[in-house]
């Protein structure tokens, strides 16, 4: 099975802080490298951790707030300038294309390689972004802006043939890809050989959610029921949940409960408040309700 891992790059809310940066997150599937926000100094993080710019050729934005994208112009010039020439494709708000395009204009800056930009809008949950690794779909949020978080599908493999059935049965190469579809084979004598018994199941698809700022809801429950990993944003302790819900956040235990209630099989804490220096007592917060967590720890890797 190929490789399925997170790598956090930035793990603060707002501004930087004792040495914790904006958010961002580089997912690398199959040695496919996503890049999920572009806030402030994520170049750095990427040249620190030893991650190639130059590999990424996706990037999803969830919503215009600066920690979230202020590194984006200044990361598309550094391909720029190191003279990349495929295209990159990026999904975020309609609104985030005007503000590339004038940075590009007033800097007059042309850049060597194409930008294919897919907007995302936050009426209903769609399908922005897939090949023969992943599909990408929205998740919608609730904060102060139009945001959207984003759930990466793994693609389910076909079936693996079974070398040795396929000499007893005498079955001809021509039909391995109608086996790897999950067809049952006929013999020349009638006979019916169960695909189950001529194939191996393949192994099943791992998913990633990233909800990035919102306030608790419930309403994209379904969305993420069940899968390997939930990362989401827990800027405050529980006691501040009169400032949470003032300014669109979630808790560290509001979001062990939605973890809960979705039945995930983890959970990953993020976007941390500068007025946590420590970040025990969040992550002991939200152990209380879903043992099953960890920090957001910058140039940490998580593997699915």
């Amino acid at each position: 099975m190929g490789v399925f891992e997170i790598t956090v790059l930035g793990s603060s809310s707002a501004t930087p802080a004792y040495n914790r940066n904006p958010s961002a997150q580089i997912i690398n599937l199959n040695e496919h490298f996503y890049l999920v926000d572009c806030g402030e100094a994520t170049q750095n993080q990427l040249n620190k951790f030893k991650i190639k710019s130059a590999k990424i050729d996706t990037i999803f934005i969830s919503h215009l707030h600066g920690d979230h994208y202020l590194g984006l112009v200044g990361l598309l010039s550094t391909l720029h300038l190191n003279g990349r020439t495929k295209e990159m494709h990026i999904i975020g708000p309609p609104e985030l294309k005007d503000i590339i395009d004038l940075q590009l204009k007033v800097s007059e800056t042309q850049l060597r390689f194409p930008i294919n930009f897919r907007a995302t809008q936050v009426d209903y949950t769609e399908v922005v972004f897939q090949n023969n690794d992943v599909i990408v779909e929205t998740i919608i949020l609730n904060h102060r802006i139009p945001t959207t978080g984003f759930i990466f599908k793994e693609v389910t493999r076909k079936r693996k043939i079974n070398t040795e059935k396929l000499s007893e049965y005498d079955i001809p190469l021509e039909y391995i890809p109608l086996l790897k579809n999950g067809i049952d084979y006929c013999d020349k004598f009638g006979r019916t050989i169960a695909n189950a018994e001529l194939t191996f199941a393949p192994k099943p698809a791992r998913t990633y959610a990233y909800c990035s700022d919102t306030i608790y809801t419930e309403h994209f429950l379904d969305q993420i029921e069940g899968i390997d990993f939930l990362y989401h944003e827990s800027t405050f302790l529980h006691e501040l949940l009169a400032r949470a819900q003032e300014t669109f956040h979630t808790t560290a235990l509001q979001a062990a409960e939605l973890a809960k209630k979705a039945n995930v099989k983890q959970l990953m804490i993020g976007h941390f408040s500068a007025r946590y220096k420590e970040l025990d007592l969040l992550l002991a917060e939200s152990q209380s309700v879903f043992p099953n967590t960890v920090l957001a720890v910058e140039g940490q890797h998580y593997s699915l």
